[in-house]
This record gives structure tokens, C-alpha cells and sequence, in this order.
């Protein structure tokens, strides 16, 4: 049996084909060439048109169907991986009621700032483990104060990845760690929250049914599969947000283990198995895609909203425009460490949860005309969003995470020698870098729903160690994130 996996993100669809039986991937393919624009109307808000993931969808697997004809004849069940806190609105028709409110807007910020404060911080992160902040329930209370006339038609809601299965389907469910990323999920009733849906007034209703993580959700339409070249009623076998996903890709599932990913976003994510949560919600906590009443496992989430995105608008806005990524790393390492004095603080894409959901703005510290060349400025990039993750990797450890090992996809930025090494440095931790990626670990993880494996060891078969990057004693570079945690301390206080 083969297994596809579908891992929607937020610059583009990728599209994995893997061999079941020793878990090597036979193709993929990916969709658009460039990026999915994200729209913003205004200051602060994002968003894309969900009809717009789907024929990214079947163009990624037009490619596959030329290409693969008699692999794609094998497929026995789809995963789908997703980017995480969107929000999509229906109507009875299961059609869009408006573009969907993606992860990194940030509207919603006042809506869920005043919901922390009328629930009580008390009852918030002791049964939500989360303030409401910038999620998915309070972006539909946006809606409904905002577009009532919007939100009087809406049937259900959606995660973009329960949309996207929506579709594959026609079966509207989500799950219960979906629930918990949208901030609608009771940890001590294991439960729905009635509070929060009472405080924010959303009926119950709106939601979708829940499926199981790992389980046979739906089953492929006749009239999409024609479409996707694949047999009609394959199983739909798993769905999950990105970093959840990338957990899992990684074989990150038990208490103390750490998966990374530098896309377009930057996250950490670590397991544990108690409650817990950060009292000022910089970091989140979220039901793991293997979490049960026996044994619970919980995720927390460090999220980076500018990652890769500022890698890229330095690319594509200050440097010729055949240049590779590649050869960006190559400069960036043609000057010392630490950048000679400059330094970079990479966020600038909307409200960051880790600074307790403020947006400051990207800024550039320390600039030196007479000295700094277009190369200090691609290492201090670099060196600030591995500040940036070290940060938050600090909360973490407050909270009782132990970060000795770090996993990740050889992909993005950990294709970077530099930025890889300075986090290993900063961190202390070891970061190993293997062979997968989001839509290769929904495709394993399809497996598993379907019942093809019988545990997760089977699943990874196949998981191999790319690189091993040990940490360095490394004073300069840690002498310089002192200096960039006490401006942005300043930074923080002037944006109170």
C-alpha cells in the first residue's frame, strides 16, 4: 500500500507519496511555484481564500498523476497536515462565507485580551491552559461583532485542514486537538468549554463533530478522486495542525522530547505529559495528536511568527534576484560571529505570543555604515532568529521542559549550517536533522489511522538521521543574545 500525505501551509501545498511497506518516499510534489499570496486588508490581518488551497491540491497532484501514475493506483489512505488557529466559516451549502482569518493575524488580539480578563487569568490557564489571545474562537468573535450578518449565516467552522478534508469528503469534522489549538477545549472536563462558547455567545453547534486523530475520519468523494486521479472511499486517516504534525513526523510523542521547524514560521515544540501552562500564555499548550485520558500528552508551542518570511523579504528586496538561499548562507558566514556589533530582532509579521502578543516591528540594531556589508546583514538574520528561538526555549524550561535534543527536518532554514549551530550553541541541546517533513509524516501518520501499521513504531520505519550538529562553547555568540535580550526587554516596555 502507498499512502499520500497533504501538508497545507501558509506560503504552499506539499504533497508527499511514501511506500508503506519501508516507508520511503516514492514522489512529491508541491503547489504554487513562487507563494500563496496572503492577503491583508488591513494593518495586522491576514488572510487567503480557502478555494485557493484546493486547486493548489489538485495542481500538486496533476503532478504526481502525470508523473506516477501506477504509485498513485496504490494509495490506500490521505493524511493532512495543516497550518494551525485559521479560521473558516461556512454556510449550509458548505461554501466560504468569506476568505479565512489565518494564523498570523492578528485582529482578534483586543477580543482575547478582554476575554482573559472577564473569564479571569484563574479560570483561563487553569482549564483553558491558555489565555484566548489571538485563536479561533476569538477570531470568530471577531466575526460576529464585526460581519454580524456574516457570522447569521454560518453553519460551521472550520480549521483550514478540517476544510480541506471537508472537501475531500464532504464530512465536516474537526478533532479534539484541533478544538484545543482554537482555545476551545476544558483541560480539567476533558471537554468542550461551555464557558468560554457562553462568554463569547457561539452555539454549540457550530462546531464540527469530532473524529479521531488517528482513525478512519471520512472517505474520498467519486467525483474528487476523478479529479485527483485516486480510487473513490480511501480513507481519510488523519489530520492535524503543522507543528503537531511535524512532532509526529519526527517521532516526538513522549514526555521531554522536542521537535523544531524554521519555515515560513519558527516553532518549538515540546511534550509533556501533566498540565501546564505559561502564566502569561508566551507559549501555549495543546492536546499532542497521540494524547489519551491514560496516558496524556501535551504539546507546547513556541511559535515564531517571522522566520523564514524574513528571510525571504530580505532576499527578495535587497539582493539580485538570482540569488540562492544557498549562497545567502555561504555569505553570511564570510564574517565573525556575532556580526560585528549588529543585531537583528526577526519579528515584524504581525502580534508575536511570545512577546505576549505585541508587535514591534523587525528592527535592526547596532547598524554601522562605515563597517556593516550586506553579509553581516544575512548572518545577523540568521544569529536573530536563533535568538529569537532561544528566547523562547527559555520559557520553556520555566515551565519544567528539559531541552537536551532537538529534533528537525533537514528543510528551511536547518539547511543553514550557521543558523543550526548557533541555536545548538545557544541552547546547549544537540539537534539531530532527518529525513522527513510534514507531508511525509501525514502520510505515515495515515498509515497508522487506517490500521496499515499497528503502532508507531512501525509508522517510522524508514526515519533516518541526516546530521548531528553538537553544541560549541561559544562565549561571543552567547555574550551577544545577552545584548539582544536587554533591548528587546526595552523594546517590550516601550510598546506596554
Amino acid at each position: 500500500m502507498n499512502l499520500l500525505g497533504i501538508d497545507l501551509g501558509s506560503s504552499s501545498v506539499k504533497i508527499a507519496l511514501i511506500n508503506g511497506e519501508n516507508g520511503r518516499q516514492i514522489a512529491a510534489a508541491g503547489w504554487p511555484e513562487k507563494e500563496m499570496d496572503i492577503l491583508s486588508p488591513q494593518s495586522g490581518w491576514a488572510e487567503q481564500n480557502p478555494d485557493i488551497w484546493m486547486k493548489c491540491i489538485f495542481q500538486a497532484m496533476q503532478q504526481l498523476k502525470t508523473d506516477y501514475p501506477f504509485e498513485i493506483n496504490k494509495v490506500g489512505a490521505i493524511g493532512i497536515a495543516y497550518q494551525m488557529h485559521g479560521l473558516v466559516a461556512v454556510d449550509q451549502n458548505g461554501k466560504p462565507l468569506r476568505n479565512a482569518i489565518i494564523w498570523c493575524d492578528s485582529r482578534a488580539v483586543p477580543i482575547g485580551n478582554k476575554a482573559f480578563s472577564d473569564l479571569s487569568p484563574d479560570f483561563c490557564l487553569n482549564h483553558l491552559l491558555n489565555s484566548p489571545g489571538n485563536f479561533t474562537a476569538s477570531k470568530l468573535k471577531w466575526i460576529k461583532e464585526n460581519e454580524p450578518e456574516k457570522y447569521a449565516k454560518i453553519h460551521k467552522i472550520m480549521l483550514p485542514g478540517d476544510y480541506v478534508a471537508y472537501r475531500l469528503t464532504g464530512a465536516m469534522q474537526t478533532t479534539k486537538s484541533g478544538l484545543s489549538e482554537g482555545i476551545f477545549w476544558d483541560y480539567q472536563k476533558n471537554d468542550i468549554s461551555d464557558e468560554l462558547l457562553q462568554y463569547y455567545g457561539f452555539d454549540r453547534d457550530i462546531l464540527p463533530e469530532v473524529a479521531g486523530t488517528f482513525s478512519k475520519q471520512a472517505f474520498l468523494r467519486k467525483e474528487i478522486a476523478e479529479v485527483m486521479g485516486l480510487s473513490a472511499g480511501i480513507p481519510v486517516a488523519y489530520r492535524a495542525g503543522d507543528q503537531p504534525n511535524n512532532a509526529f513526523s519526527l517521532n516526538v510523542l513522549n514526555a521531554g522530547e522536542i521537535a523544531a521547524t524554521a519555515g515560513t514560521s519558527g516553532v518549538v515544540y515540546g511534550v509533556l505529559d501533566q498540565k501546564s501552562h505559561d502564566p502569561l500564555s508566551r507559549v501555549n499548550t495543546f492536546l499532542h495528536v497521540n494524547n489519551s485520558l491514560q496516558n496524556p500528552r501535551l504539546g507546547i508551542l513556541l511559535c515564531l511568527n517571522s522566520v523564514g518570511i524574513l528571510n525571504s523579504w530580505v532576499k527578495h528586496q535587497f539582493l539580485p534576484q538570482n540569488i540562492s538561499y544557498e549562497e545567502m548562507n555561504a555569505l553570511a558566514q564570510t564574517v565573525p560571529t556575532a556580526s560585528e556589533g549588529l543585531l537583528v530582532f526577526p519579528f515584524g509579521n504581525g502580534a508575536e505570543r511570545v512577546l505576549e502578543n505585541k508587535n514591534i516591528g523587525a528592527t535592526f540594531q547596532g547598524l554601522n555604515l562605515t563597517l556593516h556589508r550586506k553579509e553581516h546583514v544575512l548572518r545577523a538574520l540568521q544569529e536573530g532568529i536563533a535568538f529569537a528561538f532561544q528566547y523562547g526555549i527559555e520559557i520553556m524550561e520555566e515551565m519544567g521542559m528539559q531541552v537536551s535534543v532537538i529534533r528537525a527536518g533537514k528543510a528551511n532554514m536547518f539547511l543553514s549550517s550557521l543558523f543550526a549551530q548557533t541555536l545548538a550553541d545557544l541552547s546547549g541541546a544537540r539537534i539531530e536533522l532527518y529525513n522527513t517533513n510534514g507531508a511525509v509524516g501525514a502520510a505515515r501518520a495515515a498509515g497508522l489511522g487506517c490500521g496499515f501499521y499497528q503502532n508507531p513504531d512501525e509508522a517510522f520505519v524508514g526515519l533516518k538521521v541526516l546530521n548531528i550538529i553538537e553544541p560549541k562553547k561559544n562565549q561571543i555568540i552567547k555574550d551577544a543574545y545577552q545584548r539582544w535580550k536587554e533591548i528587546l526587554k526595552h523594546h517590550l516596555s516601550v510598546n506596554n
